[in-house]
């Protein structure tokens, strides 16, 4: 198997792996009202997961188990445009498996259905208005990305990339988690919104805009503050 299909084939499993946890602790801790302490573990539950990953699959693909964090890199000059297209599919493959296979499994669970219990789709449980919440995908999407180019320069002390990518991600979910927001990464908001449908559908857009739009102004801020780029 050559280097792009290992690639493409990281990149699926690890949107599956990153899709798969995080959603089915937000649909569980929902089912089974863990209140407050709910939102610590979906925090914990992406940001550790998206550390573990790091490690795992970052030497195959980068890692980048996100449409936001490809875009960028190839506009940096770091990842060959050429395989953009092929990552972006797995991304979204692997999210939309991963929540069919949930759902498919929370079926079996006693009490669950898609209609009440949903499937950690990303949404707006606030009301708040859209611009607010394009808001916080557009902000925390681009440090999240001034965190990821600035962990992975070539002048970075290495090995301690998981730690700092994994430890944003769970505390942008500390702010996110309570509003429905902190997806910073489409494909992880498109896998779940296919099979909820309805108002997950209707604002997925902010989802992917938002992150894309302030993964570029992290690569920016990035190409700023460092002498790399």
């Amino acid at each position: 198997m050559n280097q792009a299909i290992r690639s493409y084939l990281a990149e699926f499993l690890g949107t599956f792996a990153l899709v798969f946890m995080g959603t089915a602790v937000a649909t569980l801790q929902g089912m089974y009202h863990h209140g407050n302490i709910g939102l610590v573990e979906i925090s914990f539950a992406f940001g550790f997961t998206l550390m573990v990953l790091v490690w795992v699959l970052g030497p195959v693909s980068g890692c980048h188990l996100n449409p936001a964090v490809t875009i960028p890199m190839a506009l940096s000059g770091r990842f060959p445009w050429s395989r953009v297209v092929g990552y972006a599919i797995a991304q979204l493959i692997g999210a939309t498996v991963a929540s069919g296979v949930l759902l498919l499994l929370m079926k079996g669970v006693p009490g669950y259905t898609l209609a009440e219990q949903h499937l950690g789709a990303n949404g707006n449980a606030k009301d708040m208005s859209v611009w607010s919440l394009f808001g916080f995908e557009l902000v925390m999407s681009s440090l999240f990305l001034l965190t990821i180019f600035s962990t992975t320069r070539r002048d970075a002390i290495r090995g301690f990339e998981a730690w700092a990518i994994g430890g944003f991600l769970t505390v942008a979910h500390l702010i996110g988690a309570q509003l429905g927001d902190a997806s910073l990464n489409p494909a992880r908001s498109f896998g779940p919104a296919v099979f909820e449908g309805g108002p997950a559908l209707e604002v997925l857009w902010v989802f992917i805009v938002g992150p894309l739009v302030g993964g570029i102004i992290g690569w920016q801020l990035f190409a700023a503050i460092h002498a790399e780029e």
